[in-house]
């Protein structure tokens, strides 16, 4: 909690016995001066004067402001406070016994000596900076928890996929697939939460590129076929413009849009179809996208119509509520607009709108192409779950692994037996990952020159470089995404370009 010495302004005192005249070319040096203290010659506070009182006096013939005295336009008596009282005490107190006092200004003293002067926008300032001070780092501290959280849930369903993957009785799949719904259901949730909040604060900036837009409609469509044939609902799709025209958008958070409108409209339908249109025109701004999304559900009310992009006064699913706030959140971040509207006779249409530039041709997508035989790799991590995931993800690639739990059984290992690549968490206990790097590269023969990535979540650019200096090939950001490990695996272990690069500079 700040006390008053802290905020106060500092601004060097004046004489009782100075004159008018003098005070003016004091304010008039110092624009942003509102409030002066006047002090005895042992720099006792004796009273106050306004900026508002100096400049009324200014008009006054100038033999006048050279013989009036400060002491006669002071206000005499201020209120006078210890610096080391804490703000809002002082601010309580007052408030209590005389507000007005605020308004008028106070002096703040150390022992009694002049230190600077206040008045109620002190307080003010103070107040509003603490209390977005509070809001920066509670939404710093929600993001952070809900980034664990989820990096937790895809840990728990990757061993779920795991697990299905072997041969299990009935009852033990059926529970294993109903924990891999809620898994999913809950890892939704806190990823549209977590998105929305993210996109509201500005936290999470956009990233344009070239999109060829009916790709973006093929990427929906294949998206959403399925889930919308096992609800008994027909998905029609169309792009509704030129088949080259490529716009400078950030083409997952278009998708984002689409993928809240169409779970909110395959919720709401039962029978029938869902309609998804995006249409580009050209224009003088560059191209006018019109997404639309119409559902075949029942009569929307008015008063629900109105709530629609409202997660708890929609009347929908909670994690169908959050898809259509965070399509609206992400709409405005792309200076978008969106509505709803009722159809005629029953259900509803969502409609957003945006200008995007138009690209010259669109970014070439890039794809990873593990093809190398068979691969042998020691997992090194000190967490269960983290093993069992990556475990899991070289299963998934085919490829056969063994795990050690610190970097001194990782050096072992490494010396005692042969592998392919060597996935190297940073942080353990006895021997951290450089470390054991360090010593891995030290090793004579093969041992020494096999490939190591880093496992963690500090890939910082000042921490990747560190990795490699101390003889790692590359970093995988955790939690490690099936898509990354994959590209990282190509570029090592198939000995592309890039790898070879960072291998001579490690």
């Amino acid at each position: 909690m700040a006390s008053l010495d802290r905020l106060i302004d500092r601004r060097a005192p004046v004489a009782a016995d100075s004159t008018i005249a003098s005070l003016i070319a004091v304010f008039q040096a110092d624009p942003d001066a509102a409030l002066l203290a006047v002090v005895d010659g042992s720099l006792r506070p004796v009273g106050l004067i306004r900026r508002e009182a100096v400049e009324a006096l200014s008009t006054l013939p100038g033999a006048l402001t050279d013989h009036v005295l400060v002491r006669d336009a002071m206000t005499a008596g201020p209120l006078v406070v210890e610096g080391h009282v804490l703000a809002s005490q002082f601010r309580e107190d007052l408030l209590a016994t005389d507000p007005a006092a605020l308004t008028r200004g106070f002096v703040v003293t150390r022992d009694g000596a002049y230190l600077g002067v206040g008045d109620a926008l002190t307080l003010l300032s103070h107040r509003s900076g603490r209390a977005r001070a509070n809001r920066e780092a509670g939404a710093a501290l929600t993001q952070t928890l809900a980034a664990e959280v989820v990096r937790q849930l895809e840990g728990a369903q990757t061993f779920v996929e795991g697990l299905l993957r072997q041969s299990l009785p009935a009852d033990s799949r059926s529970c294993a697939k109903a924990l891999e719904a809620c898994f999913g259901d809950v890892q939704r949730l806190m990823r549209r939460a977590a998105g929305m909040h993210a996109t509201e604060l500005g936290l999470g900036a956009l990233a344009p590129k070239p999109t060829i837009l009916r790709d973006v409609m093929d990427g929906i469509e294949a998206r959403w076929a399925c889930r919308a044939a096992d609800a008994g609902v027909t998905l029609l799709t169309a792009y509704d413009g030129a088949p080259d025209l490529v716009a400078d958008i950030d083409d997952n958070a278009l998708a984002e849009v689409f993928d809240g409108l169409i779970e909110r409209a395959l919720d709401a339908t039962r029978r029938g179809a869902v309609e998804v249109t995006l249409s580009a025109r050209p224009a003088l701004e560059g191209l006018t996208l019109e997404g639309r999304v119409r559902d075949a559900g029942g009569v929307i009310e008015p008063a629900r119509l109105a709530h629609i992009f409202d997660p708890l006064q929609s009347g929908a699913p909670l994690a169908v509520g959050l898809g259509m706030a965070h399509a609206a959140s992400l709409a405005a971040a792309m200076n978008g607009v969106i509505r709803a509207e009722a159809n005629p006779g029953s259900g509803a249409s969502v409609i957003f709108e945006m200008i995007a530039p138009e690209a010259a041709e669109a970014s070439p997508a890039e794809t990873a192409a593990f093809t190398s035989a068979t691969a042998h790799i020691l997992i090194v991590d000190d967490n269960a779950t983290n093993r069992m995931v990556a475990e899991a993800l070289c299963e998934m690639f085919d490829c056969t692994s063994e795990q050690v739990v610190d970097g001194v059984e990782a050096v072992e290992a490494a010396s005692q037996r042969g592998f392919d690549l060597i996935l190297m968490d940073i942080k353990m206990p006895r021997m951290d990952g450089v470390a054991a790097t360090r010593a891995i590269r030290a090793l004579p023969g093969a041992a020494g020159q096999v490939p190591i990535v880093a496992l963690t979540a500090n890939a910082d650019p000042a921490d990747v470089r560190g990795y490699l200096e101390a003889g790692m090939n590359d970093c995988v950001e955790k939690p490690i995404k099936a898509e990354r490990l994959l590209t990282v695996l190509d570029q090592v272990l198939n000995g592309t370009e890039e790898s070879a690069t960072k291998s001579a500079a490690a």
